[in-house]
């Protein structure tokens, strides 16, 4: 159940990182836009509270945010036509490779 509430708060970690690139973007939804970003971080931050019940800090923050910070770089690159360089690809996968050590 705590590998379940961690990948629930990374989702919805990137739906509000999303969303308040949105804000910056958009003109008309802002306010629907902000509320997400609230309502995103809210439910990530309680997901992650949880699955620390039953998984380490150290494991469970670090796959948080490495897994949400490769997401949101995929989700920059397939929504808002962001680029991701070979330098930044690279160290999205030192990420990827650090938390499956941490694992091991």
């Amino acid at each position: 159940m705590g590998y379940l509430l961690l990948a629930g708060a990374i989702v919805s970690e990137v739906f509000g990182t999303t969303m308040m690139k949105l804000t910056s973007i958009s003109k008309n939804k802002k306010v629907l836009a902000l509320l997400g970003v609230v309502v995103g971080y809210a439910l990530s931050f309680y997901a992650l509270s949880l699955a620390l019940v039953s998984i380490p800090l150290s494991f469970a923050y670090a796959t948080w945010s490495g897994v949400g910070t490769a997401l949101t770089a995929l989700v920059g690159f397939l929504v808002f036509k962001e680029k991701i360089t070979v330098q930044m690809a690279f160290g999205i996968l030192l990420l990827i490779v650090g938390i499956v050590l941490m694992r091991i």
